[in-house]
């Protein structure tokens, strides 16, 4: 497996909501990444992917929501945030390619 293919499965997707736009004003990203990936791992991932400069990592696990489905009950996996501030002068562009 190469380190690329590592890196994506670090880092699974960008996260758009009205939170996550407001951190973008402050040079922030928030992506949704692996539950077992740590603060080092998604530095190297986002730095190596996306070619920024990362300045810290801030994570947030969200606990899975208990819902039914079909009359049963199910429970919603549980998500990992990472808030990536970047350097000053770096961007990351994630409403391309929706």
């Amino acid at each position: 497996m190469s380190t690329e293919a590592k890196h994506y499965d670090v880092v699974r997707k960008p996260i758009i909501t009205e939170k996550a736009t407001m951190a973008s004003e402050n040079g922030a990203v928030v992506f949704e990444v692996a539950i077992d990936a740590n603060k080092p791992a998604i530095k190297e991932a986002v730095e190596s992917l996306f070619g920024v400069k990362v300045k810290a990592v801030n994570t947030t696990i969200t606990k899975g929501k208990v819902k039914r489905f079909r009359g049963q009950l199910g429970k919603r996996k549980d998500v990992k945030k990472a808030y990536v501030t970047l350097e000053e002068g770096n961007t990351i562009d994630v409403s391309t390619g929706l």
